[in-house]
């Protein structure tokens, strides 16, 4: 019983940061079991030609590489904790990242590594389990959003007919008023498809 645990854990943990072989199954795995809730969160961005785009919790980079393919978007930058992760994007999307329209960087969301009023649009799908500080990741996000710039936060907070009280008070009691405090705009939560039974939540805000 210890043992299964104590693979129970390692696996929850990879879920997080992933690493090694296992991280890389995992990465992989998500992209499977998101794309319903990935496909959603980016026509919710509302992409232009001129954009800049910065996923935070790039995962394996389908998000960027649907971006890539079917927009214009000036430059789609990535970061994510993991070192396994950044690989495997980079894999995906070796041919943008070549061209340099693509960046993948390891990186924490709690000290963004970019200039002030860098993106148009932000985005983040199924990350904000893991948000250790999110009033400092909130800030972040408007710091480096130019003026009238859109944040997409993507999560799940139920499944089938129950709801996740405890996602449902990180998202309306913290996540949402953090936004209103820090000065994002018209911040609302939207309800999207589900996804394998999961409730597809969306949080919603535009930088004034």
């Amino acid at each position: 019983m210890k043992f299964l645990t104590s693979i129970k854990e390692y696996v929850n943990q990879n879920y997080q940061t992933p690493k090694g072989l296992i991280g890389t199954y995992i990465v992989e795995k998500m992209v499977r079991q998101h794309k319903p809730e990935t496909d959603w969160t980016i026509d919710l961005l509302e992409l232009q030609d001129q954009d800049h785009v910065l996923e935070l919790g790039c995962g394996a980079g389908y998000a960027i590489q649907i971006i890539s393919e079917r927009y214009l978007v000036q430059e789609i930058v990535g970061i994510d904790f993991s070192a396994t992760a950044i690989r495997s994007a980079t894999t995906r999307n070796k041919k943008t990242v070549n061209k340099e329209r693509t960046k993948l960087i390891q990186a924490n969301f709690n000290a963004l590594p970019f200039p002030d009023k860098m993106f148009n649009k932000v985005f983040s799908i199924q990350t904000v389990y893991f948000w250790d500080e999110i009033d400092i990741i909130v800030s972040e996000i408007y710091r480096v959003l130019k003026p009238g710039g859109m944040v997409v936060i993507t999560f799940s907070n139920g499944k089938d007919d129950k709801t996740w009280k405890s996602v449902q008070e990180v998202s309306e009691n913290q996540v949402m008023p953090f936004m209103m405090e820090t000065g994002f705009n018209d911040v609302s939560l939207v309800r999207g498809p589900d996804s394998r039974g999961f409730h597809t939540v969306s949080i919603k805000g535009t930088k004034v």
